[in-house]
């Protein structure tokens, strides 16, 4: 062989390596590429269900909010694709702890309103057999227990409230 069909082939030799070398790096990217959009998407739906939960009852984002700073610190890449693709911070927007807030709050006060109703009926069944009867000590006790019962269920969704309404706040401040 002549030096020069020798240079010749070293260069065909050199240039299929270079070629093979980059379409394995370019393999090798692509598949990091596909592997990183999998995690992305597996940090999606493992957020789904809290984001369904925190919709329909707020103080699921007591769970699931700090759970979600945990693993974003964990995938910070996974969460900016995930934030990418959500328009915003992934899996919740501080617009959206607010509105859980606000959505608390307006439960608590339907809540309050239909308990006030309730006992206010009640009272005044109470009221009426009391009278009915004469002021029987029976019908008073009824009347009273009533009362105190009207007064137990309120502090104890009143404190719920207040304990779960300040935890959400404290999300977005």
């Amino acid at each position: 062989m002549t030096a020069g069909r020798l240079l010749m082939a070293a260069l065909i030799v050199s240039a299929a390596i270079v070629w093979a070398a980059r379409a394995v790096l370019a393999a090798m990217e692509r598949a990091r590429a596909e592997a990183a959009r999998g995690r992305a998407l597996q940090v999606l739906a493992a957020f789904a269900p809290a984001i369904r939960e925190a919709q329909a009852d707020p103080a699921a984002l007591l769970t699931w909010q700090p759970l979600a700073l945990a693993a974003r610190k964990l995938l910070p890449d996974e969460f900016a694709a995930a934030d990418a693709a959500a328009g915003g911070s992934f899996p919740f927007t501080p617009d959206q702890i607010r509105d859980a807030h606000s959505q608390w709050t307006a439960a608590w006060l339907a809540w309050e309103q239909a308990h006030d109703a309730e006992y206010k009926r009640r009272a005044a069944e109470a009221e009426h057999a009391l009278s009915a009867s004469g002021g029987s000590p029976l019908e008073r006790a009824r009347l009273e227990a009533v009362e105190r019962e009207k007064l137990e269920t309120y502090q104890r969704r009143y404190e719920e409230y207040i304990r779960v309404a300040r935890k959400l706040q404290a999300l977005f401040s």
